[in-house]
């Protein structure tokens, strides 16, 4: 059996350690002892960009990632993204830009370097609230992928993406028609329940990790603001 080898290490503002290890070809994340993404299971991941991309209208879209991560989600949302269309991730662990242009540099390849995207070392409920208070544009897609589900458990704080008022501001910040787009390891029907309560109209859809119908169930919210 490969043995697993300890890269580097981050703190999370307000939160626990990540851990970058090696796997042979593989790499993982880890938050504390758990899991929390690698390089085996991203098809989902991308799936959130995929697919909601393929559901928006507008010949400019203006979208926001909440969380780099591996970089799964920007670079399927630029694969998909028009010419003209603009791609904000907001990422709170300044070290995780390191590892995307160090030990993940295959994995970034020019991503980085695309004009049509940016990483910005924020709390995205802050660019949310930009958008919702006037501050800065209305964005088309907010995508939330910066826990394992409607739960805050990777940074204190996060808690607020996911009740009653940070969804009402995460309707507020979309253009009419827009898309909040929600990641999840399992489903949350109550979950389900605020979204709706909010004012979206609510499509879930289960997604495999891994291509092929392969690898664990998850679970993504496509939540459209009315046009």
């Amino acid at each position: 059996m490969l043995p697993r080898e300890t890269l580097a290490t981050a703190q999370i503002p307000g939160g626990d350690t990540l851990t970058l290890v090696s796997h042979g070809r593989d790499f993982v994340i880890m938050l504390g002892r758990d899991e929390l993404m690698g390089t085996r299971m991203r098809f989902s991941e991308e799936q959130l960009a995929e697919l909601t991309l393929e559901q928006l209208t507008a010949k400019r879209p203006r979208v926001l990632i909440g969380g780099y991560g591996m970089g799964f989600t920007f670079r399927a949302a630029l694969a998909h993204l028009p010419q003209d269309g603009r791609v904000v991730v907001a990422e709170v662990v300044p070290e995780i830009l390191e590892w995307a242009k160090g030990p993940l540099a295959a994995l970034t390849d020019d991503t980085l370097s695309d004009p049509r995207g940016e990483v910005v070392i924020a709390d995205v409920a802050a660019l949310i609230d930009d958008a919702d208070d006037g501050t800065s544009e209305r964005y088309d897609a907010i995508l939330l992928d910066v826990d394992n589900g409607p739960d805050g458990i990777v940074r204190d704080g996060n808690e607020r993406l996911y009740g009653r008022g940070g969804l009402a501001r995460a309707h507020d910040a979309l253009n009419p028609g827009g898309v909040l787009a929600v990641w999840s390891a399992a489903p949350d029907p109550r979950f389900t329940r605020r979204l709706k309560d909010a004012g979206f109209a609510v499509e879930e859809r289960t997604v495999r990790a891994r291509p092929n119908n392969k690898g664990p169930r998850h679970t993504i919210w496509f939540a459209r603001r009315s046009a």
